[in-house]
């Protein structure tokens, strides 16, 4: 790392480090770790996804002079958006659409995979939006799509109404969540809501509060028990619902159903940071310079939807998915290094098991047809 790389992360910490001391003692000393972490991911110019580092790539910090944090499909293959193109394109059929949105468009791979995908079927949509908070992830992303520049546009929110396709790949267990710690058994057993404070010495630490607000499941045992709710991915879904008028909504995402994110034996939580391609579960070191991300509670965003009125299309594996799709077909031609990359992307160990994909639609649009996704190994019911 150069010594300009240093002096820029340095740099970028304190400054961080300053807006989380005075959010801090604004809030009277105390907090709430979801707040925290939209600022440690969020804060203009300063979080994680809205600064300048590298975030995605194959290769972890210091190898290839990528720098980057993590992997994501598309930048495992484009096996995966040719792929979800073809969901897309039934998708915009079927619900008499020609517009698809993609929320946390990251590098934009995924995007010029499912716009060439799209466009070699003749079923180009006439616009494709991404809604993308990051500035330094836009410039990047309109480097990436310079060749469909003619349709892609960009927006920092969504209109009060609108009709199209939603995509979002890994963008639920971005969004913050709040933190519940039991210290006890099911029988007596008091709940804290988890928040950030400032030590002595001024670093940030971790401090408790008796609360009111409880898991979605009681859970079971003698033991203490530290868990995630979703109440902004949740909001986010209702918003969504709200708002869109006419077509339909992906999402793929690591995560689980009510009865295994609640499980007794998940006592610790989903909780997790990424930095160089290595996990960590300390949130409060190296704020700004890694992700934070929860997995993601599929039966509270399913219920949420449906509250507000859409219809559930379905729930399977992100590997069920794919091949649903006709990934097999799609990588056909494929050279060595995508078909390597193939069973990364469907086999159970791998992100074949652990991701799922979960389609919404508003309840008249989703009349008339089931989508191709979720054609066999629907798991709508476990929700």
């Amino acid at each position: 790392m150069s010594t300009d790389t240093v002096t820029e992360t340095s740099s970028l910490t304190s400054a961080l480090a300053a807006a989380l001391h005075e959010a801090i003692r604004a809030a009277g000393g105390w907090l709430p770790f979801d707040r925290f972490m939209a600022m440690a991911l969020y804060q203009p110019g300063l979080g994680y996804y809205a600064n300048d580092t590298p975030k995605f790539g194959q290769m972890p910090q210091g190898v290839a002079g990528q720098g980057s944090d993590f992997v994501t499909a598309p930048e495992l293959s484009p096996l995966f958006g040719h792929t979800l193109a073809r969901q897309v394109a039934q998708a915009l059929e079927a619900t008499g659409t020609d517009e698809v949105w993609e929320f946390g468009a990251g590098t934009g791979a995924l995007a010029l995979q499912v716009l060439d995908a799209l466009a070699a079927q003749g079923k180009a949509p006439r616009r494709y939006t991404i809604v993308d908070l990051s500035g330094s992830l836009r410039a990047r992303q309109q480097v990436t799509l310079a060749r469909h520049a003619d349709r892609v546009v960009w927006a920092d929110r969504l209109p009060e109404v609108f009709d199209g396709v939603v995509i979002g790949n890994e963008v639920l267990d971005a969004m913050p969540v709040q933190l519940l710690q039991r210290r006890g058994g099911q029988d007596g057993g008091v709940w804290h809501e988890r928040g950030v404070a400032l030590a002595g010495d001024g670093r940030l630490a971790w401090a408790d509060r008796p609360t009111a607000l409880r898991p979605p499941l009681d859970i079971e045992g003698p033991h203490d028990y530290l868990t995630e709710i979703h109440p902004q991915g949740e909001a986010f879904v209702r918003t969504l619902a709200e708002r869109l008028v006419r077509g339909a909504a992906f999402f793929i995402d690591y995560g689980f159903p009510e009865a295994e994110y609640y499980h007794p034996q998940r006592h610790m939580g989903t909780l997790i940071c990424h930095r160089g391609h290595r996990s960590d579960d300390d949130p409060l070191a190296d704020v700004g310079l890694k992700d934070i991300t929860a997995h993601v509670n599929f039966t509270g965003i399913a219920l949420a939807a449906q509250d507000a009125g859409m219809a559930v299309l379905g729930y399977t594996s992100q590997g069920r998915f794919l091949i649903n799709c006709g990934l097999l077909d799609v990588a056909r031609d494929a050279g060595p290094r995508d078909h390597a990359m193939l069973g990364k992307l469907v086999n159970e160990h791998e992100m074949g098991e652990l991701f799922k994909v979960i389609g919404l639609a508003p309840a008249p649009s989703a009349e008339g047809w089931h989508p191709m996704g979720f054609a066999s190994g629907d798991r709508t019911h476990r929700l």
